[in-house]
C-alpha cells in the first residue's frame, strides 16, 4: 500500500512539474480556433481572381486554338504543286487558248484567291516561275504553228496569234495582281505585263519578223489583199512590241502609227498628189467607184489641185 500511495504521488508530482514548465498557456493542446468570416471586400477580391483566372484560361485556350488553325491552313510547296498551281495552270490555259467572245467556265474570284494565298505563303518566286515557264511553252508551240503556215495564211494567222495573246493578258495580268504587285514590282522592280509582253516579241515577233515584214509589204502593194483592220492590228502591234522596227518599212508604219515621217516640205507636194491617183486608179480597178459624179464641176480632172493635195495626202500618212 505504500509503495502504490509512493507512486501516485511522483506521477502527481511530476505532471505538476511539466505542467509548470510548459507554462500555464500550453499545458493542454490548443483548441481549434473558429473561422472569421470573410469581409464583403475580401469576398469581392476573391470573385474577381476567380474570374480573371477563369478569363487568362479561356484566352490561352483561344491563343492556341487559333495557333492550331493557322498551323493547320500553312500551304507547303508540296500543296502548292498538288492544290494550288494546277487550278491555276488550267485556267492560264483556258485564257490563252480562248477566242474573242467565248466564254470560260472558270472562276475569277477562286483563282485571285490561290494567288492571295500562295503570295501569303511565301510561294510568290515559285508561282512567278511557272507563270513565265507556262506562257513561254505555249508561245513557243504558237510560234511552230506559224512556221508552218502556207504564206497566203501567214499574215492572217499572226494576226490571230497576236490578237489573241493580247486579249489574255487583259485576264492574266489582273488575276496575278497580287504577285505583281507584292513580288514582281518590290523585288524585281519590274512589271508583270511589260515581262508578259516581252515573251511574246522574243519567242514569237523576233522569230517571224523578217518573214512577216516583205509579206506586209507586199499585201501594202496590192489593194485589199488583206481586210485594212488586219493590217492595222499588226503594225501597231509589232510598233507596242519593238518601236524601232519602224526603221524597216516607215511607209507602212506611218500609215498608222502617228508622226513617224517628217513632217511635209512644199518641195514634196508633187509626190503626195501622184500617190493619191496612184490610189485612186488602183481603187477604180478593183471596182470602187468614185460615186455619183453628176455634180462635178466641169474640166474638173483626177489631179488634185495642190491644196487640196496636200492635205490630203498628210491626212493619210
Amino acid at each position: 500500500m505504500m509503495d502504490d500511495q509512493n507512486h501516485n504521488n511522483w506521477e502527481a508530482a511530476t505532471a505538476g512539474g511539466y505542467r509548470q514548465a510548459l507554462g500555464p498557456g500550453l499545458a493542454s493542446p490548443p483548441a481549434a480556433e473558429p473561422a472569421l468570416p470573410l469581409l464583403p471586400e475580401a469576398n469581392g477580391l476573391l470573385k474577381a481572381c476567380d474570374a480573371a483566372s477563369k478569363a487568362g484560361a479561356a484566352a490561352a485556350i483561344s491563343i492556341n486554338t487559333s495557333a492550331s488553325k493557322f498551323l493547320m491552313n500553312v500551304i507547303t510547296i508540296e500543296d502548292y504543286k498538288s492544290t494550288y498551281w494546277p487550278k491555276l495552270d488550267s485556267a492560264i490555259d483556258q485564257l490563252l487558248t480562248q477566242s474573242p467572245g467565248d466564254y470560260i467556265p472558270i472562276s475569277y474570284e477562286q483563282i485571285y484567291s490561290c494567288v492571295y494565298k500562295c503570295v501569303c505563303q511565301q510561294h510568290s518566286e515559285q508561282m512567278y516561275s511557272d507563270l513565265i515557264k507556262k506562257i513561254t511553252n505555249h508561245l513557243e508551240r504558237v510560234s511552230k504553228e506559224l512556221q508552218a503556215s502556207p504564206p497566203d495564211l501567214y499574215i492572217e494567222r499572226f494576226n490571230i496569234a497576236l490578237g489573241q495573246y493580247m486579249g489574255a493578258l487583259q485576264s492574266i495580268v489582273p488575276l496575278f495582281i497580287y504577285m505583281n504587285k507584292f513580288y514582281i514590282e518590290t523585288k524585281l522592280n519590274r512589271d508583270l505585263k511589260d515581262d508578259l509582253i516581252k515573251l511574246f516579241t522574243e519567242h514569237v515577233a523576233e522569230k517571224h519578223i523578217y518573214n512577216l515584214m516583205p509579206l506586209l509589204l507586199e499585201a501594202q502593194s496590192t489593194p485589199f489583199q488583206i481586210t485594212p483592220s488586219t493590217m492595222a492590228n499588226i503594225v501597231k502591234g509589232l510598233y507596242t512590241l519593238r518601236p524601232e522596227w519602224v526603221q524597216m518599212a516607215p511607209a507602212l508604219f506611218s500609215k498608222f502609227i502617228p508622226n513617224i515621217l517628217p513632217p511635209a516640205v512644199e518641195s514634196e507636194l508633187q509626190e503626195y498628189a501622184a500617190q493619191d491617183q496612184k490610189l485612186q486608179r488602183e481603187l477604180m480597178q478593183n471596182g470602187f467607184t468614185r460615186g455619183d459624179q453628176s455634180r462635178k464641176r466641169a474640166g474638173e480632172e483626177l489631179t488634185y489641185n495642190g491644196s487640196s493635195a496636200c492635205a490630203s495626202s498628210r491626212g493619210y500618212r
